[in-house]
């Protein structure tokens, strides 16, 4: 039996279905990414899986006694509560149960509560804590309110982890991480044994954490194996084949609709039938529920800038004793992508308004461009006034935009963004996350620039919009100014890479930034071969012996068992790799989650056990064929 399963679930807000008859089912061990379209009811579901939320109509079903924990988007706390108290709420019934152990109250049934203790882990619980507090670099007696918002998150984490949960899901984890912090959770998730369920638009988080993909969408639920390579292709398959079902419907809808129209001879008695089935294909029509359109993307690139956009020269910002930037020097040409990367409180800010001349340096000089216009998307989210309608946002006291020398009505540039007109009026604060972001981007968009500076744009926005701002980015004439912890998202974008490198573990100092050709990754490729050079540098000379070399020593040939197996070890491969493929066949087909969901995880084991052996035969038959 699943750990948690979901079936026939339905759950609408107003007119419009969130869960429309959604199914499935989480195995012990399973890593499962919840992936859709902003407001599909990502989150809602997560909640209805946690045990926070019930659905209107549908069974959600538990294997024994089945421990959940959630972690939400935006954890809260009580107001003064200090970190150590705040993870510690993650062992509240082992703190409880023990108090209540220690303190023999009379008529308390102490062998029971030693059982739950023991099953819950409650004698050291006082460690545990400790543990997840160095492991997640928190400070025990800091006040979680004074904390930033990806401290917070870590802290929110922390609390669940303790918890030691059968299952556990996460709502965005990776929002307000830095990209080290991402990573190590990446580690951390993975090295868990616990089942996991978690709503993510980090692909790159995904790949490397999530073993299954499960999409809500126009709310149905639809389970995909691997990674996002796999899900996109079979995606596409799916939708190639809707969207031909949908259109053979449509003609015959059509066809049938000219027929009754052609007057009361074919509306005779023996023609009731044929009636009967258009009324049937009507009502197949009026429920079918279209694919969402896809966001409809323009920037205004506004007038041409100089070619130079900004020159640093040495340039150095020193607050008190703190050094945030010592001696860096670049130069941005107009049309450059430019990403920055660095953890929480690097100073990436601080350099973003040297720039653009909003800070005058403490050493070293820069020079800006002429013509610039800059539209800043953080400060946007910054002023967003929850209570202002989606069209007041976009357009205040107008019905037009003002977009690349043409005006379009509030309602159709909406539209473009995938807002319906039924909720131009809606006050910003009914939108999710995700849908304020994209009504964000609505805002920028509509403004004329040629320097875009993008802090964090990609928080909460859904995968096809991610992936058509990219495109929109790649093609936008003017100069981009990226910070993101979205790797996948960096990469795909910009041109070049500033990154903080004032790690000491990397050779460097405070303040120390350098500039890359490239993304992500061919900034990671080059600081971890900065780092080898430099743990080499560090380590002392090592004498050469005075002893004369000893010859080396002759190949020895091949034992006529060692023989036997070089020549079996092809054909081992062979068999192995075969096998492979048929589990990954299984793996591609839905039905294997319907019927056999049982057989997922023995699957996946199989298939990383046969990744082994095959590197070890290959390593084999390497090693034995140079001897042969």
């Amino acid at each position: 039996m699943a750990l948690v399963s979901l079936t026939d679930a339905h759950l609408a807000f107003g007119h419009w279905p969130l869960l429309d008859g959604a199914s499935m089912s989480l195995e012990a061990g399973e890593r499962l990414a919840l992936i859709g379209r902003n407001g599909a009811g990502k989150s809602s579901l997560l909640k209805i899986l946690a045990g926070l939320e019930k659905p209107d109509d549908g069974l959600v079903q538990l294997q024994g006694n089945v421990r959940r924990v959630y972690v939400a988007q935006e954890p809260l706390f009580a107001a003064g509560v200090t970190v150590f108290d705040a993870v510690a709420e993650g062992v509240a019934e082992a703190r409880r149960l023990r108090a209540r152990y220690e303190a023999h109250a009379e008529g308390e049934d102490l062998d029971a509560l030693q059982t739950r203790l023991e099953a819950l882990g409650g004698w050291t619980w006082e460690q545990r804590v400790t543990e997840a507090l160095q492991r997640l670099h928190l400070d025990a007696d800091a006040r979680v309110d004074a904390l930033s918002g990806g401290t917070k998150k870590r802290v929110a984490l922390a609390q669940a982890l303790v918890a030691e949960p059968d299952v556990l899901l996460l709502d965005e984890p990776t929002n307000h991480l830095d990209i080290d912090a991402i990573e190590w959770l990446q580690g951390l998730l993975t090295g868990r044994r616990g089942a996991l369920v978690l709503v993510s638009h980090d692909r790159a988080f995904i790949d490397a954490v999530a073993t299954r993909i499960v999409e809500l969408d126009r709310g149905k639920l639809r389970s995909y194996p691997g990674n996002f390579a796999a899900f996109d292709a079979a995606k596409e398959r799916e939708l190639e084949s809707e969207a031909l079902a949908a259109a053979r419907a449509d003609k015959l809808l059509a066809q049938e609709e000219v027929w009754v129209r052609k007057g009361v001879e074919a509306r005779r008695t023996r023609s009731v039938g044929r009636v009967a089935r258009l009324v049937k294909l009507r009502e197949q029509r009026a429920q079918r529920r279209d694919t969402l359109g896809q966001v409809r993307l323009e920037l205004d690139a506004g007038l041409p800038p100089g070619k130079i956009v900004a020159e640093l020269k040495e340039v150095s910002m020193r607050y008190g004793d703190r050094t945030l930037i010592d001696r860096f020097s670049a130069t941005i040409l107009r049309g450059d992508k430019v990403g920055l990367i660095g953890p929480n409180g690097c100073g990436k800010t601080t350099l973003l308004k040297l720039i653009l001349g909003e800070l005058q340096p403490t050493g070293g000089s820069v020079r800006q461009g002429t013509r610039l216009q800059v539209a800043y998307f953080d400060q946007l989210r910054a002023g967003l006034d929850l209570e202002a309608t989606l069209a007041d946002t976009i357009s205040p006291g107008s019905e037009w935009v003002e977009f690349a020398g043409t005006r379009k009505h509030v309602m159709s540039y909406l539209a473009d963004f995938l807002f319906s007109p039924e909720r131009a009026n809606s006050p910003v604060r009914t939108l999710s996350g995700g849908e304020r972001n994209r009504l964000l981007l609505a805002r920028l968009f509509a403004l004329p620039a040629n320097v875009l500076v993008l802090d964090e744009p990609t928080n909460d926005l859904d995968i096809d919009t991610l992936e058509l701002l990219e495109e929109l980015l790649q093609g936008y004439a003017g100069t981009v100014f990226l910070v993101s912890h979205d790797r996948r998202f960096l990469d795909n974008v910009v041109t070049s890479t500033i990154a903080w490198e004032g790690d000491p573990a990397f050779g460097g100092r405070p303040g120390l930034w350098r500039e890359y050709e490239g993304g992500y990754e061919d900034w990671k490729r080059q600081r971890e071969r900065a780092r080898v050079l430099a743990e080499a540098a560090a380590q002392p000379p090592v004498a050469a012996p005075a002893a004369t070399p000893k010859p080396a020593a002759a190949r020895t040939k091949l034992s006529y068992k060692e023989q036997r197996e070089l020549e079996a070890l092809p054909a081992r491969i062979e068999a192995l790799e075969a096998e492979q493929a048929q589990i990954n066949e299984r793996l591609a087909s839905s039905d294997l989650y319907a019927k056999e969901p049982q057989a997922v995880p023995a699957l996946h084991a199989r298939h990383a056990a046969i990744e082994e052996e095959l590197m070890t035969a290959l390593e084999r038959w390497e090693t034995l064929g140079a001897r042969a």
